[in-house]
């Protein structure tokens, strides 16, 4: 039990005094790896639960919209913003094709767009909202520049999401 604190300790703060530095040494790779791995998994899980509880209710009241999240698609080239329509007449003006949408990166400041293809037109849903399903945004990823776990923001008219953490 206290090997396994202190390890633990030892593997997420990276700090190691002499007395502990045989004791790390001898564990198995596999081991301090299982026990790093959870810690950020946890990390990102927990801030995404926590934004929820503190702005999804808003969302939700003001917008129509429940946040699903954002995700790298296409190896990651792409993030595929998704919400799901709870007030059709609130969330309309959302999927309209007329209103821009960008994707700002809060540390970088990189500004990305939807981008438009030549026989489909914008990836983005441009149909009448209906209560209960989800739609999406496409915002194009030159380079990999938003990676996991980058706070971004979603601009789309009025509308600002802020502190959302890429999935």
């Amino acid at each position: 039990m206290v090997l396994t604190s202190v390890v633990t300790s030892v593997v997420t703060t990276g700090v190691c005094a002499q007395a502990s530095a045989p004791m790390v040494a001898s564990l198995a790779p596999h081991a301090q790896a299982a026990a790093a791995t959870p810690a950020t998994t946890a990390a990102t899980t927990s801030s995404t639960v926590n934004w929820r509880a503190r702005q999804g209710l808003y969302y939700k009241r003001n917008w129509g919209v429940e946040i699903v999240g954002v995700k790298p698609v296409s190896s990651g080239y792409m993030l595929a913003f998704k919400y799901r329509v709870l007030d059709p007449e609130k969330a309309k003006w959302l999927n309209d094709r007329k209103v821009r949408a960008f994707l700002r990166d809060e540390a970088t400041g990189n500004v990305l767009s939807v981008p438009a293809m030549e026989n489909v037109g914008e990836l983005r849903t441009g149909s009448t909202p209906e209560v209960g399903r989800t739609y999406f945004m496409v915002f194009g990823n030159p380079g990999k520049l938003v990676k996991t776990g980058s706070r971004v923001s979603v601009i789309a008219g009025d509308l600002h999401i802020d502190g959302l953490i890429v999935d």
